[in-house]
């Protein structure tokens, strides 16, 4: 049914208008006490996929990536449709606009999005706002990710600062925090994801996030992970593998949307249409795993890996699993397949661990 109500009405209506109106249906299904009999259907409950990670216990492997939910809003009624966690934002220390619409665009022909939105949020402390009131109302939910960004008017040179401002934010409700240096939509970040340029940022975030739980007289250690792009380089990729085991990170998320508009089976000039911005979905799967892969070969299990990018079936996602990822994370996947799609992704993936625990591997 999704999927004609996806061909017939969805794909007619600019897709961040669909986006909306979708969003606020699922906010409504966690507010209006529905969440929890949603969960109960929904939600993960294999025992096979139960996952330790991070000092955090999730039910099933998929969460939901940074970009749908960039204000902390519907935290509830998305883990209710069965994803394992939720990563919100991206979340910036002052909140911005983003860029001038339209600014996403849909390739069908490659279930794949174009998205330009240029971190367009309300601010690090109002999505913190919000998460504070979730726990303190029910508490129950979904394990919450915190991605933060550069704001766009801060220079290179204050970025640090900018990142720990966000860091302190949020260090009392996220589950875990992941510095996002990779988004190809502010100009001038993905400049560092350069080791020499990433360190200090990175650096900042832990001790903030450290300070910040500390003055709540809490003992907490927040996880903080990476994310970064399938366009680097090999040797880059390596180096912030290095840096990231240096440094004590927890993990990186492997990986973000890509530049590149290479493969597609959309025409040309529906790609042209789409113009600049970063391309998610099955296109970008190879790069992606190989990213992967390298992350896994580099720095062995001494950082967990959440792999995204290009995951749209169980296979797609027990091929990152099998390459070394503990989580998988989803976006155009969930766009494309609808709300019942997490559900179907956690229970091909059920099936795959069971017929290799029958099997005794």
């Amino acid at each position: 049914m999704y999927r004609l109500l996806f061909r017939v009405v969805l794909r007619r209506v600019p897709a961040e208008t669909a986006h909306r109106a979708g969003f606020w249906l699922i906010r409504v299904a966690g507010a209006a006490g529905a969440a929890g009999l949603l969960r109960r259907w929904l939600g993960p409950r294999d025992p096979a996929l139960r996952v330790h990670a991070l000092g955090l216990e999730f039910p099933g492997p998929l969460g939901l990536a940074a970009g749908f939910d960039k204000d902390a809003r519907a935290t509830a009624g998305l883990g209710a449709l069965g994803f394992g966690f939720v990563e919100v934002g991206t979340v910036t220390a002052r909140a911005q606009p983003g860029n001038p619409r339209p600014r996403l665009f849909r390739l069908p022909a490659d279930r794949a999005l174009v998205n330009r939105m240029g971190f367009n949020n309300e601010g690090a402390v109002a999505a913190a706002a919000r998460l504070r009131r979730r726990r303190r109302g029910s508490g129950a939910g979904p394990v919450v990710g915190v991605n933060i960004g550069k704001t766009r008017a801060v220079p290179e040179a204050e970025a640090a600062a900018d990142y720990a401002a966000s860091a302190r934010a949020v260090a009392d409700v996220a589950d875990y925090v992941v510095v996002n240096v990779s988004s190809p939509n502010t100009p001038g970040l993905r400049d560092l994801q350069a080791a020499d340029r990433l360190r200090p940022v990175l650096v900042a975030v832990r001790e903030a996030l450290d300070a910040a739980t500390g003055s709540a007289g809490g003992s907490r250690r927040v996880p903080l992970l990476v994310k970064i792009a399938p366009d680097l380089a090999a040797q880059d990729v390596d180096a912030v593998a290095d840096l990231a085991v240096e440094l004590g990170l927890d993990g990186i998320i492997a990986t973000n949307t890509t530049t590149s508009r290479d493969g597609l089976a959309s025409s040309p000039s529906e790609v042209a249409a789409a113009g600049a911005g970063g391309l998610s979905g099955p296109p970008l799967r190879g790069a992606a795993l190989a990213v992967l892969r390298r992350l896994r070969e580099r720095a062995g299990d001494r950082l967990v890996l959440i792999a995204a990018g290009g995951i749209d079936t169980p296979d797609d996602a027990w091929e990152r699993l099998a390459a070394g990822a503990t989580l998988v994370q989803a976006y155009t996947g969930f766009i494309y397949g609808g709300p019942l799609w997490p559900r179907r992704m956690h229970a091909g993936l059920a099936r795959r661990a069971r017929e290799l625990a029958e099997r005794g591997i």
